[in-house]
């Protein structure tokens, strides 16, 4: 059945059916009653397109992602909290808008999805030190929620971040409890808001012990499983090396390890590994003790509550700027112990 034929059934015209329908207020309520009956009795649908149309939204969120030289995006973490947003989507009735461009067709992408009104919200993924983005989303008008922080951005704006400078704080802080003073960092592209901050937690932990930082024991790149290797080996080859990593990834820890365990090392006993493991979901064994020492945040929880800050935008523009700060948890895992006596 069509709208035309219900609203000829019913004697009334097809704006009052479809304002009965969608909840207009203006609608009264005797006949909202004998909308609803007649719908449910023929089981009638309204086109959720034909409604979005009427309602002046498209129904759906945007995710851009640049194909950047510098950064990779699409990895398991991005995956993980797009399934997240993606469930929260779902239940709301919102599609999913993934778009990836290069990076120097990122900001005429924003504009045109403003512009042919595709998206009705905008997800800022891997927001940088410094970011245009959040400028430029102001002025297109496009609500917007931030996975991570901007650090120099002043105006507000919502987002959504795990606390990554105290759990960096915290895990090199757990560290020095066992004795450590030589702790590697193997972090992210700090040019990167996340990778900063964690830094930031580091320095802070051994400026409180009042341990001088060693540049040699710090390093700053993609993070993937040869960088992770790559950067061990070479630390590990040093006249002093350290006794303890701090990685900021589950995917570098893995090259961490690699490296510590090709030099003849036991995890856990000559070397201890700490990592940022974002709870991937298909890494997860909750009948199993972690093989690594972690500090854990969900990005699939992530995922699902950015999504839910900026659908409340989307129907409240008014309501933001939103802001969550998530905080991760230090869960124990084989791969730490007490520094080796040669320290």
């Amino acid at each position: 059945m069509r709208l035309k034929d219900l609203s000829a059934e019913l004697g009334l015209s097809p704006t009052t059916v479809s304002r009965a329908l969608n909840g207009y207020p203006d609608v009264n309520e005797e006949t909202r009653q004998r909308v609803l009956e007649a719908a449910r009795r023929h089981n009638y649908r309204p086109d959720a397109r034909a409604r979005s149309l009427a309602l002046g939204r498209a129904r759906a969120i945007g995710h851009v992602i640049p194909t950047s030289t510098k950064h990779e995006m699409v990895n398991p973490v991005f995956a993980d909290f797009i399934a997240g947003a993606g469930e929260t989507y779902a239940r709301a009735g919102y599609d999913m808008v993934l778009t990836v461009v290069t990076d120097d067709a990122e900001e005429r992408h924003y504009r045109d999805l403003a512009a042919t009104r595709r998206v009705d919200g905008i997800i800022v993924h891997g927001p940088r030190i410094s970011d245009p983005r959040i400028r430029l989303l102001r002025e297109l008008g496009l609500p917007f929620v931030v996975h991570g922080r901007v650090s120099e951005e002043t105006g507000p704006y919502s987002w959504l971040d795990v606390n990554n400078r105290r759990a960096f704080y915290r895990a090199t802080e757990f560290l020095l409890d066992l004795g450590h003073r030589r702790i590697a960092l193997v972090n992210g592209l700090e040019y990167m808001d996340f990778a900063l901050r964690r830094r930031q937690g580091y320095l802070a932990a051994l400026a409180d012990r009042q341990i001088e930082p060693d540049p040699d024991l710090m390093s700053s790149e993609e993070m993937t499983e040869p960088y992770g290797y790559r950067a061990a080996q070479r630390m590990l080859a040093l006249d002093r090396p350290p006794t303890a990593f701090l990685a900021s990834s589950l995917i570098s820890a893995l090259g961490v390890r690699r490296a510590v365990e090709e030099r003849g090392l036991v995890l856990g006993r000559d070397v201890s590994i700490v990592t940022h493991d974002d709870e991937l979901s298909y890494f997860s064994d909750p009948d199993a003790v972690p093989v690594f020492t972690a500090t854990r945040s969900s990005v699939r929880e992530a995922g699902r509550l950015a999504a839910e800050m900026l659908l409340g935008l989307v129907e409240d523009p008014r309501s933001g700027p939103r802001e969550r700060l998530l905080e991760a948890i230090l869960t124990v895992g084989r791969s730490t112990g007490p520094a080796p006596a040669r320290t």
